[in-house]
């Protein structure tokens, strides 16, 4: 039987507040430390992310690993079989890849659906007691002699109003949250995003913020999942590989296959 007022579905773990605390989360954020250790500061009881197809270092599950460390049970879902940023879509459609030592003692295991993971915590899971560990909000300033200030943000959600028209590299994925457009992240007016793609996943889903920011002639672009770690705005700068680019990107002479490095210093050129 499903304990459905102690089960929360959101679609970014940037939205968790008060009331998610000992709460069984099915949580549409890539499965990355920044968004693990957002999940373990709200105090969570047990969490499904999304494993963004895994990519660089494994970046895209680091974080169900280091929940299991504290001992606060996590699952990720296939990138191809949800919707990343879409918590319903993976509690609908979600199959299970990759499950923590704290998860699998509860029943949890590859290849279930996402709904009977969710069973599984939702008896097994017990509420975390012990202090998170700091691994901190990342912004990094890109240091250059350009027109135009550039940093490198672990989470979008790390851009400030000073932000307005300049570069911010982050390592969130490229997805809209539940896949509408207006979702509120990055309201201030940057010059150019970089993101991860998370694979594309299923439907595209890790581009589909390229598009939206078109609409408000914001230069954008992904990084492939392979090349940078997804939740680490600094390896997006310094390793990540365009896979997508947006309509004003294009403009702008961005295309894929160009190193995030070569197509941050293209942007920094212009006036």
């Amino acid at each position: 039987m499903e304990r459905m007022d102690e089960l929360l579905v959101v679609d970014s773990a940037t939205r968790l507040d008060a009331h998610a605390r000992g709460k069984v989360a099915v949580c549409g954020s890539h499965g990355g430390l920044y968004a693990a250790w957002l999940v373990a500061r709200a105090g969570i009881r047990a969490v499904i992310l999304n494993d963004a197809g895994i990519g660089r270092h494994s970046a895209g599950v680091a974080g169900v690993a280091w929940l299991g460390g504290l001992g606060i049970a996590a699952c990720a879902i296939d990138y191809r079989s949800a919707r990343i940023a879409d918590g319903a879509d993976m509690l609908a459609s979600g199959r299970v890849s990759v499950v923590n030592d704290v998860a699998a003692i509860g029943g949890c295991l590859p290849g279930q659906t996402c709904r009977q993971a969710a069973n599984c915590l939702l008896e097994k899971a017990h509420e975390f007691a012990g202090d998170v560990p700091e691994i901190g909000e990342t912004r990094i300033r890109i240091a250059n002699t350009g027109h135009r200030e550039a940093w490198a943000l672990d989470s979008v959600a790390l851009a400030r109003l000073e932000d307005r028209r300049a570069i911010v590299v982050t390592g969130s994925h490229g997805a809209l949250l539940g896949g509408q457009p207006n979702d509120g992240v990055l309201a201030i007016d940057a010059f150019a995003a970089f993101f991860n793609d998370a694979g594309g996943g299923k439907d595209g889903a890790g581009y589909s913020r390229l598009a939206d920011l078109d609409r408000r002639a914001i230069a954008a672009a992904t990084v492939s999942h392979n090349s940078a770690r997804i939740g680490d705005g600094r390896s997006t700068y310094d390793t990540g590989v365009i896979s997508r680019v947006n309509e004003t990107g294009k403009r702008l002479e961005l295309r894929e296959g160009l190193s995030a490095r070569e197509a941050v210093a293209r942007l920094l050129g212009l006036g």
